[in-house]
């Protein structure tokens, strides 16, 4: 018999993934708080349901929501999806959050008879678009192993971690490095621009050697376009990295660059960009040089 497969959240990147499956012939259930952008998926033949409804029908159930105090809500306590959900079926959470929820969630879960992975995923909109996502798994090996090929329909790497929360422990390296990646686009832009240089022309140079990463190669020509559209939200990497930062204080370690890269996020948020993408942080870097990277350099 064909596995039912429940997904909560078809937001930015979970739409996609969702209809990655769909692709690959699988039935989906599913529910968003805001059913409008669940629509694509009900209009390719995805059935829609409250999220116990879906939950409580679902062999295989993903999350990809948005905030850690989002998955502990829906998932946890007396009216979580947890308690709605058949003994022997298997949770997925997609979403980026605290290691230590995701440690508690697979333990709630075991006394249920309900297998739980946390598997935060890395590649953006384009990578769920294109299927072609990282995933980071923490869990039982084995319960992984049970749910590969679906994971493969829009993962290009699937790499387990270990234990519950460790997917979420590498989701925050992950986020560390990106911080202070994207940090240093936006800065080497503005640096380029306040020496004369052709902007597109950097871009170019720089893309064909070492410093080459997805922030330049596909954040950077965004920026010059001032396209600033969310492939991911600058909310949820503040969240990320406030997650990471908490992370690092438990572990008694000092993370300057990414306590920086925080800081230049939070003003990018006080000025009104929370909902833009990550590559918006040239914005804030521009605010602080008195700089505009759409005019001419006064030099």
């Amino acid at each position: 018999m064909a596995q039912k497969i429940g997904w909560i959240g078809t937001g930015v990147m979970g739409r996609y993934m969702a209809e990655h499956l769909m692709k690959a012939g699988h039935s989906l259930s599913v529910f968003n708080r805001t059913k409008a952008k669940a629509q694509p998926l009900i209009d390719q033949g995805a059935e829609y349901g409250t999220a116990h409804e879906v939950a409580k029908s679902s062999d295989v159930l993903f999350l990809m929501v948005g905030y850690p105090k989002d998955v502990e809500t829906l998932v946890l306590g007396d009216n979580g999806i947890l308690k709605a959900m058949k003994p022997g079926s298997i949770l997925i959470d997609h979403t980026t959050s605290s290691p230590s929820l995701s440690e508690q969630i697979y333990q709630e879960g075991k006394t249920l008879g309900i297998e739980c992975l946390d598997a935060p995923v890395s590649g953006g909109d384009i990578g769920a678009q294109k299927g072609t996502l990282v995933s980071m798994i923490g869990g039982d090996r084995e319960t992984l192993d049970k749910v590969n090929p679906l994971l493969e329909t829009f993962s290009a790497n699937i790499k387990y971690a270990g234990g519950a929360g460790k997917g979420q422990h590498t989701k925050m390296a992950n986020q560390i490095v990106i911080s202070q990646n994207m940090n240093g686009v936006a800065e080497a832009l503005i640096y380029a621009h306040k020496m004369g240089l052709d902007l597109e022309e950097t871009i170019k140079t720089l893309t064909g050697g070492a410093a080459n990463s997805f922030s330049l190669s596909v954040l950077g020509p965004r920026i010059l376009k001032r396209d600033f559209d969310p492939g991911f939200y600058v909310e949820h990497f503040v969240k990320d990295m406030e997650i990471a930062l908490e992370e690092a204080r438990r572990a008694n370690l000092s993370l300057p660059g990414l306590a920086y890269s925080h800081q230049l996020y939070k003003s990018l948020e006080a000025h009104g960009g929370s909902k833009y993408g990550t590559q918006a942080i040239a914005l804030a870097l521009e605010r602080m040089n008195n700089v505009d990277l759409t005019k001419p350099n006064d030099n």
